[in-house]
């Protein structure tokens, strides 16, 4: 499991930027993040139980707490706080983001909410993976 050697959250430009000792870095947006929490208020408490989120375009971190040596928990600033996101998870967030980009905007065309997220498919995502260190500035 990869483990990060720098964080940081780009408030403006809305995206968790994070790098790993494998040499991966990704920028992850807030939105992303927030839709994919892996909170039970989210994923539910089994399969089938998951509960589209919406409305997330323009969510926010207000903070992010560590979690012992291998998670942190971000404080989004619709309340939403109970997502604890391990290293492994933000790995994945990132390196799959694109994949669960379109998986989302799928479900939430087939839920009726066709211009919710802003995007359409097909249409350049934001934060996708990057080359180089994490201290650029978005």
């Amino acid at each position: 499991m990869p483990n990060p050697t720098e964080i940081a959250v780009r408030q403006k430009s809305r995206l968790l930027d994070i790098a790993f000792d494998d040499g991966s870095s990704f920028s992850i947006p807030f939105e992303l993040m927030r839709v994919y929490s892996p909170s039970a208020e989210v994923k539910g408490h089994g399969p089938g139980q998951e509960v589209l989120q919406v409305g997330k375009r323009e969510v926010g971190i207000t903070g992010v707490e560590p979690v012992g040596n291998y998670a942190i928990k971000p404080l989004f600033d619709d309340g939403h706080a109970s997502g604890i996101f391990t290293w492994d998870y933000l790995h994945k967030l990132g390196s799959e983001q694109e994949s669960l980009w379109r998986q989302y905007l799928e479900r939430l065309h087939a839920a009726g909410f066709a211009g919710d997220s802003g995007r359409e498919p097909g249409v350049a995502l934001p934060g996708a993976p990057k080359r180089g260190g994490c201290g650029q500035s978005h």
